[in-house]
């Protein structure tokens, strides 16, 4: 099994919210074989994410952090 965590820290609690939905389950299906768990702590995301083979892992963290970046981006148009 291969694992890695995530961290990450936003100016505010609403900021981590509108990430940390856009990543929850309903919206970030992940594979079969993969798990992915997130945890916001006020202003702080933490994501793990355990898959059964090493090979899948970094292709899964990419699509992970394109999500979250695209979330990101999204609340900086909105704010804009």
């Amino acid at each position: 099994m291969a694992e890695a965590w995530i961290r990450l820290r936003y100016e505010d609690e609403s900021t981590a919210k509108a990430v940390y939905e856009a990543i929850s389950p309903d919206n970030y299906q992940a594979p079969e074989g993969i798990d992915v768990q997130a945890v916001r702590e006020g202003a702080t995301l933490r994501i793990s994410v355990k898959t059964q083979r090493l090979r899948s892992l970094l292709p899964t963290l990419d699509d992970l952090l394109a999500c979250i970046q695209a979330a990101e981006r999204a609340l900086e148009a909105l704010s804009g």
